[in-house]
């Protein structure tokens, strides 16, 4: 293919999902996901399958990138990363950067799938091909509050976009109204497996770390049951999306309610599952996510990139750490 010219314009992408000839790269099976995209494939599917029902079933490679210099093209010592179908440029990358095959990648699920451990859910591509991303449930979860059910998935991403790793995360998704989370060990330090570019990609080494999925289940359904026994306050909870929601500014910003917050606590006894521990921690910590999930950003695909990757997944961690915060304290 030759060399490539660094692009020096503003390559920020404008929207989130991938279309390529106008077809959304997403597939799911089973109902239609919380996010509401993608096309519909059956529940059996392999990874290799579900890659290809997604559109993800192509590869990227490194090109000598070059900078034009009064007219001589100069060697700038970095590689692009093109994908070869279409021959677009996902990023600029270090020429020691190493990149994972979405083949490779998704062949990480494949073990547990024959195993009958989990089964495929959802796959798709994110910011113009950067983001690759795939959603196996696991056969676990649990049911709390007289039918308050729990699902859990294993959340997993291939980058094409310099300066991130290949990772994967624990999600719980809360089926009666489809709020997700990225869940870590504990409330404190987020812990994911990552899998730096920088070296070979190595299946076996994550399943190994991902023997924790089942601990983490039950370390979520512990909190989760905690937070349903203890009550919130009409003042503590205003207080809550206070800290969740807080407004920057002089010195009565903490006095003051955001929009963001005001709009959680009007759905607060509204929202779906809100007969569920009705009054509790849980309730609260809920409401947060349901508005991060669905209500948050201009539309669903701008929501789905926030909510995993973005300003809202930070927002529904931060809620979970407060809301077990002030529960300890109620």
């Amino acid at each position: 293919m030759g060399m490539v010219p660094i692009q020096t314009e503003d390559t920020n992408v404008a929207h989130n999902i991938e279309f390529v000839n106008g077809k959304a790269q997403m597939a799911y099976a089973g109902d239609v996901p919380w996010h509401g995209l993608g096309v519909q494939v059956p529940a059996d599917l392999t990874p290799e399958q579900m890659l290809e029902a997604a559109g993800l079933d192509w590869e990227v490679e490194k090109v000598k990138a070059y900078a034009n210099v009064n007219g001589k093209n100069v060697d700038v010592g970095h590689s692009a990363l093109v994908r070869k179908t279409d021959h677009k440029i996902l990023d600029i990358v270090s020429n020691d950067w190493n990149p994972v095959q979405n083949a490779d990648a998704f062949e990480f699920f494949n073990d547990f799938i024959a195993e009958g451990g989990m089964e495929m859910h959802t796959a798709g591509s994110l910011a113009e091909g950067q983001i690759v991303w795939a959603l196996a449930k696991i056969k676990d979860g649990f049911d709390l509050f007289g039918g308050d059910a729990v699902e859990s998935y294993l959340h997993f991403t291939n980058f094409h976009k310099y300066g991130c790793s290949t990772d994967v995360r624990f999600t719980p998704i809360r089926v009666v109204c489809n709020n997700t989370l990225t869940l870590s060990l504990n409330t404190k330090v987020e812990r994911f497996v990552k899998i730096s570019h920088r070296r070979e990609f190595n299946g076996d080494s994550v399943k190994l770390a991902l023997g924790v999925a089942q601990e983490k289940l039950a370390k979520y359904k512990e909190m989760a049951k905690f937070l349903g026994t203890k009550r919130y306050t009409n003042e503590s909870v205003v207080e809550y999306f206070k800290r969740v929601f807080p407004v920057s500014g002089g010195p009565d910003a903490k006095k003051e309610l955001s929009k963001s917050a005001k709009t959680v606590l009007s759905i607060l006894d509204t929202q779906p599952g809100a007969d569920f521990a009705r009054g509790t921690w849980w309730q609260a910590f809920n409401g947060v996510t349901y508005f991060a999930d669905h209500l948050a950003g201009r539309s669903q695909d701008t929501r789905l990139q926030s909510a995993w990757y973005g300003t809202n997944k930070v927002v529904k961690t931060r809620a979970l750490e407060i809301a077990v915060d002030m529960a300890e304290a109620a």
